[in-house]
């Protein structure tokens, strides 16, 4: 009947048309095709110039495709290119049934494929979303607002084929919650009985002054008049946020005898409007940006992990982002490259003791309740500058358009300018860290901010500190509360926090790119970033012995497989105790900068 208001039933499945799901599945199997293609699990044969086949399990079925190769084994291929034949017939195919095609090939048991087949559709889902309510062309990006990019963007992650598989999500939830849906989310506030609680807050303030930050005056007092009139002492509690997903969907079962004993009071709805970041459980505060980002817990199953916060990890991540931020501050280069960190400032998790006492610190359950603060970028822009996540430089519009591209254009034009800024900005601290700190990160675009002026990158900002950096040096002498980033990493997987996370991670996508719509020459771009490292190396020749002991002119390096990871152990990709060990290791990859190589 016409007339009626749309249901929250209705508007999750909105997008579901014939050619929105079309054009996300062409796209989605011909991610599959490349991406498994480059980790060398599928082995297309040529069957004419530019013309591929891959042969199903059973033989009788093919998949025929076009594509361009780039360095890094990387296949760039042509969505609307692809057709299927069984018994030399036309087929009909999609994402899945080219998985269970080929799940002999890519090794799969029923368990993986089962869990596999549902993050591929709930992906394909959002890629359905993002296509029917695409908000901005890439020719808008230059000009957009940090937050509207945010939402805007198509892969934060490209390399992964299922990376938006948010297992827990309901369609209603997919609405509320998940970043390119961009709807406004308000926090729901507990008071945690200090007792439960591991806190931590950098050396600039306590938590009590933090949280002072974070809250105005009225809410805080409506808080303390909610406790006394429980007949509570506000002085034995602290507030903490809670994602509303996480209360409704694990805690008011889970945490139903802490409620019920008083160790846990719920307060209600905080005043501000949150914005979901590409990561999902982090949140940007829309109504007072210069607020801290906030990260909690949330149990969805997404790219390997149910995404819970650890409160005895968490501990340790203010000093560690103290340390980090003091060491910046301290090095005279990274000074000059205006480059910066943004710290996580606070942390609180709640130990339900039934779980505390009887699970595993590593388990999901006792994860389940925490927060940490990350400081804003906002509050550090001058005059004409702008903020966009650097993953939003590998975004393509649904006319196949990349934000790359158009960035350039906006600048003026002038390619090798432009990647010269960006590629010193993003490359460069990470060399310095690297050669002169042993210090390495996890620089892929969804945790580097650039600073954009005139539509160039002016500097980079770091963030997602204390999860994802590490000293490959056991021995190094760091303060006793940083001492878990000290870690022991084989000579020969070293570079890989370069060769892997900058040239396969990203430049492999930026090439191709720049090929296809600028006209600019993929080795040329190559010999661009062969030159960042140069000038780096020619402005510090005290670190020569480092430069021959780890090679980025090398002939080749390992290739590590991020496919491969996920499809191994879907629930849990990583040991996080010992992640160098669960790494996935296939071959060797031409390296694109090696000496001799232009």
């Amino acid at each position: 009947m016409t007339g009626q208001p749309i249901t929250a039933a209705a508007r999750s499945i909105a997008h579901i048309t014939p050619e929105h799901w079309r054009s996300a599945d062409r796209r989605l199997v011909a991610k599959i095709l490349s991406e498994f293609t480059h980790e060398g699990l599928f082995e297309p044969i040529e069957h004419s110039r530019g013309v591929y086949t891959l042969q199903a399990d059973d033989g009788k079925r093919q998949y025929r495709f076009a594509a361009r190769r780039f360095a890094l084994w990387h296949w760039h291929i042509a969505p609307e290119s692809i057709t299927c034949e069984a018994d030399g017939q036309p087929a009909s195919f999609d994402a899945a049934r080219l998985l269970i095609d080929c799940r002999d090939t890519l090794g799969l048991d029923d368990a993986v494929l089962s869990l596999y087949l549902e993050e591929i559709a709930s992906t394909r889902y959002s890629a359905a979303y993002k296509h029917a309510n695409a908000r901005l062309a890439a020719d808008d990006f230059p000009s957009a607002d940090f937050q509207a990019i945010e939402a805007a963007m198509t892969e934060g992650h490209p390399a992964f084929v299922a990376n938006n598989g948010r297992i827990g999500f309901s369609g209603s939830d997919f609405l509320a919650y998940a970043p390119e849906a961009a709807t406004p989310i308000r926090l729901i506030w507990v008071a945690a009985h200090r007792s439960r609680l591991t806190v931590a807050a950098a050396a600039d303030r306590t938590i009590e002054t933090h949280l002072g930050s974070e809250l105005d005056a009225c809410t805080r007092a409506r808080f303390a008049d909610q406790l006394a009139a429980a007949g509570l002492e506000a002085d034995d509690y602290l507030y903490m946020p809670v994602h509303p997903w996480q209360w409704q969907n694990k805690l008011v079962f889970t945490f139903a005898d802490e409620l019920a004993s008083g160790h846990l009071v719920y307060l209600g709805f905080g005043p501000n409007a949150y914005q979901a970041q590409q990561s999902v459980r982090t949140l940007f505060n829309h109504d007072v940006p210069s607020r801290c980002y906030v990260k909690m817990s949330l149990s969805i199953l997404n790219m390997g992990f149910s995404r819970g916060l650890s409160p005895y990890y968490m501990g340790g991540t203010p000093a560690i982002c103290d340390w980090l931020a003091e060491l910046v501050a301290a090095d005279n280069t990274l000074q000059a490259m205006d480059f910066s960190i943004l710290r996580e400032v606070a942390a609180v998790g709640y130990r339900h003791p039934r779980f505390d006492a009887g699970l595993a610190k590593t388990d999901g359950a006792n994860k389940m309740l925490a927060a940490l603060w990350r400081e804003s970028p906002v509050s550090r822009l001058g005059e004409g500058e702008r903020l966009m996540t650097m993953a939003a430089l590998l975004h393509q519009d649904a006319a196949g358009h990349s934000a790359l591209a158009a960035f350039i254009r906006a600048a003026g034009g002038d390619v090798d300018a432009w990647l010269d800024d960006w590629l010193w900005a993003y490359m460069g601290p990470i060399l310095h860290c690297f050669y002169a700190h042993d210090l390495v990160f996890m620089p892929h675009g969804e945790n580097l901010i650039l600073v954009m002026k005139n539509h160039r990158v002016d500097r980079v900002i770091m963030k997602d500190i204390g999860e994802e950096i590490a000293v490959m040096n056991p021995e190094a002498r760091l303060p006793e509360a940083v001492s878990r980033i000290a870690v022991p990493v084989a000579e020969d997987v070293r570079t890989l926090s370069i060769f892997t996370d900058l040239f396969d991670l990203i430049f492999r996508y930026v090439a191709p790119t720049l090929a296809l719509e600028c006209d600019y020459p993929e080795t040329r771009f190559w010999k661009r970033v062969a030159a960042c490292i140069g000038r780096y190396q020619q402005a510090h020749p005290e670190f020569s012995a480092q430069y021959e002991r780890y090679d980025l002119f090398t002939p080749d390096f390992i290739r590590s497989c991020l496919n491969r990871l996920q499809l191994a152990n879907n629930r849990q990709m990583l040991d996080l105790a010992d992640p160098t060990a669960s790494l996935q290791f296939h071959g060797r990859l031409t390296n694109p900068i090696a000496a001799g190589s232009f």
